[in-house]
């Protein structure tokens, strides 16, 4: 799964990598390793492998699975906000999930703000502001700028700035990519209920309630009862007792289990 998720942000456009037990110690090095220098921006890993990672300045902790125990969710979330720093963890959950999510709350004794996804509209005027952050950021470096100066004024005497900068947004700005993504889907999560207090003693007194409510049955009706279960009692001692003399009681016999093969 780890794979799927990792396969289908590299066909968005994004920078990501995945770890999981099935790789090599060689090739989960090399990927902690790229996620540490910066070269991915995405890391994806399972709720094991999480737990292992020690990196600073992880700004953000997807949660894109809910995690399998509570205590796997505390150990995923961690990984942000770090040394003093900031950060924040987002869990993406579905209805079916939502008992789950109750449990992760109950255990941080934290409730955790629900949000919706943001519509593809949101998503466009997000890269757009940070497309102008890389260029209000570019400006300050005019020693990188130097080389490129010439070229921006031969720009300028043929078309507008208004158009270059808009033409520049557009390039620097990671549009919303609809490229079909399979990811396999997986089994609910299941959650075991805590039983209220309330709810079975009032289950126990209904129980009574029913029972007190049958209808009592004649003295002739139980004498016959008792009759049926002395006939059945006296079968089965019949059937224990019915084997040669001499032979002796074994010990499946003696309680009560029949072998497939006798001697």
């Amino acid at each position: 799964r780890v794979d799927e998720v990792t396969e289908g942000l590299k066909k968005r456009g994004y920078m990501a990598e995945g770890i999981h037990g099935d790789l090599s110690q060689q090739k989960r090095d090399s990927v902690i390793r790229q996620f540490r220098e910066g070269t991915i921006d995405i890391l994806v890993a399972t709720d094991v492998a999480a737990r292992g990672l020690d990196i600073s300045g992880v700004s953000h902790v997807y949660n894109y699975d809910m995690p399998q125990d509570p205590e796997s969710y505390t150990h995923r979330v961690g990984r942000t906000g770090r040394a003093g720093k900031a950060g924040q963890a987002f869990t993406f959950v579905i209805p079916r999930e939502m008992e789950h999510l109750h449990a992760i709350e109950r255990l941080t004794k934290r409730k955790i703000a629900r949000r919706r996804a943001p519509s593809l509209g949101e998503v466009l005027e997000g890269q757009q502001r940070l497309a102008i952050e890389s260029l209000v950021e570019m400006t300050d470096n005019l020693e990188a700028l130097a080389p490129f100066k010439s070229s921006a004024e031969e720009l300028l005497n043929d078309t507008d700035s208004v158009t270059l900068l808009a033409a520049a947004l557009k390039l620097l700005t990671k549009e919303p990519d609809t490229t079909p993504v399979n990811i396999t889907e997986e089994k609910p999560l299941r959650v075991r209920r805590r039983r209220e207090s309330g709810r079975s003693d009032r289950r126990r007194r209904d129980g009574d309630r029913r029972r007190d409510d049958r209808p009592r049955r004649s003295r002739d009706d139980r004498r016959s009862d008792r009759r049926n279960d002395r006939k059945g009692d006296r079968r089965r001692d019949e059937r224990k007792f019915d084997r040669p003399r001499g032979e002796k009681k074994t010990r499946h016999q003696s309680e009560g289990f029949k072998p497939y093969f006798k001697d």
